[in-house]
């Protein structure tokens, strides 16, 4: 399936691309392939690096520990997996030994995740971790130079604010750091009401 065929799917299409894609080497330990989960027409999206082991073998995206992170972040901004949110990964096929992904392999999955994009029209991307941010932001700078500024996705015509925080699963290595992912948190809560209010008022 070509990018540009990719970008011509509707959503039964794209899951069953998703399913049976052959684009790159991840394909060959993975149980099931995982594209994401939630509202199809989300305000919210969140955008991980890959599945892990139990992400593969369940289909859905942050499913283990660093799922009941993710779950208690959305709950602290009041917002709950699948209602107005969707959760998506920058690969949708689990890496070896839950590796990072490499650039080969995010590159691509990213028409996946760019239609993805378009069909879900979100009014704000958080992008959870390193991984995250280079596949739909590029080579953009570090993850801690990023943090407390609002990036810019293109979708066509659309300019669409992204916020960029910890992934979930480090959050567990590094708890002191949780304080710096509540202010993210609250920076994306705030940016989306004010999205919410220009979009209300245009």
């Amino acid at each position: 399936q070509t990018s540009v065929g990719v970008a011509q799917l509707n959503w039964d299409e794209l899951r069953k691309s998703i399913a049976e894609c052959r684009a790159c080497g991840l394909c060959a330990q993975r149980k099931q392939a995982v594209p994401g989960v939630g509202d199809e027409q989300a305000s919210w999206l969140w955008i991980g690096e890959g599945p892990g082991a139990e992400e593969d073998a369940r289909g859905e995206p942050f499913v283990g520990q660093a799922g009941k992170l993710l779950d208690a972040m959305l709950a602290a901004i009041g917002l709950a997996r699948g209602d107005d949110v969707y959760i998506a990964n920058a690969v949708k096929c689990r890496p070896p030994g839950n590796r990072t992904p490499e650039t080969a392999e995010m590159a691509a999955c990213f028409p996946f995740l760019q239609r993805q994009i378009a069909l879900i029209q979100p009014k704000l991307i958080v992008l959870l971790g390193r991984a995250a941010v280079n596949s739909v932001l590029g080579d953009s700078g570090s993850l801690a130079g990023l943090r407390g500024k609002t990036a810019v996705y293109r979708d066509g015509d659309r300019e669409i604010p992204v916020v960029v925080t910890y992934h979930p699963a480090y959050l567990l290595r590094n708890l002191p750091d949780k304080a710096k992912a509540w202010e993210d948190l609250c920076r994306a809560r705030a940016l989306m009401k004010a999205v919410r209010e220009t979009q209300r008022l245009g």
